[in-house]
């Protein structure tokens, strides 16, 4: 795996004070946003890229509170959040948004990545063991819901799994049950 990695630098955010590091992987620029004071056995949230979600406000999904709800926890914590830039289950802005408008006319979001010729997640995880591997992390605590996440960290020990589940609305209720009955998530 051939990785270019960034310096450190500050972060100050609304969320509190944190490192970041880039790691770029081909064409795919990743970050880590970390507490300072990082533990020795973090929090960690791996969060796939939604620019619809996380910088647009999207009620279609869960992802912006996911990740706001996961920066306030690294902070309390002394955690890290690794940014996965995997958009719409790594198949791109224009794939996502293609899906959205089959979504629109009533396919669940598997279904809609199926009919664009996609499996239902194209997202990897092989990053996400160099990065915890970089920062010496043999033990966390993970933050999240899906089963594909927990089973892809091969050199590290979950100590504990933290649920991350946010409240529905009438515009992702039907995106989260699809993702509980059809993909395992832990909600």
């Amino acid at each position: 795996m051939n990785i270019e990695i960034s310096e450190v630098a500050n972060l100050p955010s609304r969320f509190g004070q944190f490192n970041v590091k880039a790691f770029k992987e081909g064409e795919k620029e990743h970050l880590v946003i970390y507490a300072k004071n990082l533990e020795k056995e973090p929090v960690v949230r791996i969060h796939s890229e939604c620019l619809t979600g996380d910088a647009i406000g999207s009620l279609k999904c869960d992802c912006r509170d996911q990740l706001e709800y996961a920066l306030k926890l690294i902070n309390e914590q002394a955690g890290m959040v690794i940014y996965l830039r995997q958009e719409g289950r790594n198949i791109g802005l224009l794939n996502k948004i293609n899906a959205y408008a089959l979504q629109d006319k009533g396919l669940n979001t598997i279904e809609a990545n199926h009919q664009l010729g996609f499996a239902s997640d194209e997202r990897t995880y092989e990053i996400v063991n160099f990065i915890l591997d970089y920062f010496n992390i043999k033990r966390i605590k993970l933050l999240t819901n899906n089963p594909t996440k927990i089973s892809s960290l091969e050199d590290v020990e979950i100590i504990e799994r933290i649920p991350i589940i946010m409240k529905a609305n009438k515009h992702n209720s039907a995106y989260l049950a699809t993702k509980r009955d059809e993909m395992g998530h832990l909600i």
